[in-house]
């Protein structure tokens, strides 16, 4: 089993804040293909990067979900995509190796 976080930004890469309706479109995509969903939205997370000669920040929310097999190249092209969606250069997805207790 895998746990696997998508970190998505509030803003796009100008610093406007993306439409709710955006996250909302998100939601039925990891549902349909997991059968559940968490999101962490409520207060942001701080994401921090050092590009050398300055240190970038992002605001992000977390979804999760956990997956029995991991397709990774359907997350990988889902990645893309997301990254499309949200005008983004990258985005982070995840998967953590995990079991039930």
């Amino acid at each position: 089993m895998h746990l696997v976080q998508i970190l998505l930004p509030i803003n796009d890469r100008a610093g406007k804040a993306l439409p709710s309706a955006l996250f909302g479109e998100v939601r039925p995509d990891l549902v349909d293909r997991s059968g559940g969903l968490t999101a962490y939205t409520r207060a942001p997370a701080k994401g921090l990067w050092d590009e050398g000669s300055r240190v970038d920040r992002d605001d992000i929310v977390v979804y999760e979900v956990m997956v029995e097999g991991l397709d990774r190249v359907w997350w990988s092209q889902y990645r893309t995509g997301l990254a499309q969606r949200f005008d983004q250069e990258e985005l982070v997805v995840r998967a953590l190796a995990t079991e039930k207790l």
